[in-house]
């Protein structure tokens, strides 16, 4: 079979699975599954190739695996992070924290930044390549998390980086954090009933970082009784649309100033606080 046949046959599976970007997918799995793959594309369509593990691939995510696992990594704020079933798949509304950050830390040196829930690690990491000079220390409770948010920091370089398998309900001294300038975390926001009506894509990232309980706030109390008492300076964090005014209301005994942000979609994305 040459390579545009293997293509072909790819996206026609992923099409009939109701795939709506089939031929687009098709390739980026193509280039994921073949060390030359994107040259293959371009240059050597008519070429025989042995299909390997692409049709194994393509059958996956006709069968609703997430793109991004069947992959195997996705691109935050411009650099690759490896991913697969048991953490949160990198989403571009989440850029957002970092850009906060950037703006934020951009003439303070020596900051102490906590990614907290850090998941794949893509909100510290990205934090920790544009501020060598800070500390940043990123936390996870989950095993399988751990497991991608590990190889990301191995792979990212960073000498900067401290990973704490930790808990979001423990105060940072019980996780062995000392006291920082900057709060970045995507909690779970999701209220816990609203769980079954997620796409069946999502609904195949962990239920763990998801669920932010029966009105899906949970987190943020916590964060504002447990982690903004130990904050210096700033906090922001991503929520659910519909879920800033609450969540304003929750950090303003800990910050001066709260405002929330819009995403590229329009949607009231993050809450951002200074400490007062």
């Amino acid at each position: 079979m040459t390579v545009n046949q293997l293509l072909k046959n790819a996206a026609d599976i992923l099409s009939r699975a109701g795939i709506e970007n089939a031929l687009n997918e098709a390739r980026w799995i193509f280039e994921a599954c073949f060390e030359n793959g994107r040259e293959l594309m371009f240059f050597g369509g008519n070429e025989e190739i042995d299909p390997g593990a692409y049709p194994e691939r393509i059958s996956e995510r006709a069968g609703g695996r997430p793109l991004q696992y069947v992959i195997g990594a996705w691109d935050f704020f411009g650099e690759e992070f490896s991913v697969g079933e048991g953490v949160l798949i990198p989403r571009p509304e989440t850029e957002m924290l970092v850009e906060f950050a950037r703006e934020y830390l951009k003439d303070k040196k020596n900051s102490v930044v906590v990614d907290l829930c850090a998941g794949s690690g893509c909100i510290g990491i990205t934090a920790a390549r544009l501020f060598p000079g800070s500390k940043v220390y990123l936390v996870e409770k989950s095993e399988e998390a751990l497991h991608y948010l590990r190889k990301n920091v191995e792979n990212s370089g960073c000498p900067n980086i401290t990973v704490i398998k930790g808990d979001a309900f423990l105060s940072p001294a019980e996780n062995g954090i000392p006291e920082f300038d900057l709060l970045l975390s995507n909690p779970p926001y999701i209220p816990s009933g609203e769980l079954v009506l997620l796409q069946n894509e999502v609904r195949r990232e962990p239920e763990m970082a998801l669920d932010g309980g029966k009105d899906g706030l949970d987190f943020y109390r916590v964060i504002a009784e447990k982690w903004l008492p130990c904050c210096k300076g700033a906090v922001c964090i991503e929520c659910g649309e519909g879920q800033t005014e609450e969540i304003e209301k929750i950090f303003s005994r800990y910050c001066k100033e709260t405002y929330p942000q819009r995403d590229f979609r329009n949607v009231l994305r993050t809450v951002c606080g200074i400490i007062r």
